[in-house]
């Protein structure tokens, strides 16, 4: 992740320390992370990394495009898998209502 958002980073580095000193805010933790969940099917893995605005969508499409480049130089070892559903007709649904005894009403 650092040869895409290295220099950026640095700079906000360099920026927010600018901002901590003139507006007293609180230190950000600035570095690219990996970050990973697992959950019940599947592993989630979240990238967090301070881009500019106006480089947002390119540098997504830079670093997940290395990272399918990681995964296909792991031959065969790591791999994407997903899982889709079509559901082509919603089964039918029977209700019954049944009176209450004694033909007085539902008590709730």
């Amino acid at each position: 992740m650092l040869e895409v958002t290295g220099e950026y980073s640095q700079q906000a580095k360099n920026s927010w320390s600018d901002l901590i000193l003139r507006y007293r805010v609180d230190p950000a933790e600035l570095d690219p992370r990996v970050f990973l969940v697992a959950n019940d099917n599947w592993m989630e893995f979240t990238l967090r990394y301070v881009v500019d605005y106006k480089k947002r969508r390119i540098t997504k499409d830079l670093l997940f495009t290395r990272l399918l480049e990681e995964i296909e130089g792991t031959a065969g070892r790591v791999s994407l898998a997903s899982a889709t559903f079509h559901l082509v007709e919603t089964p039918e649904i029977k209700v019954q209502l049944i009176d209450p005894p004694h033909g007085g009403a539902a008590k709730g």
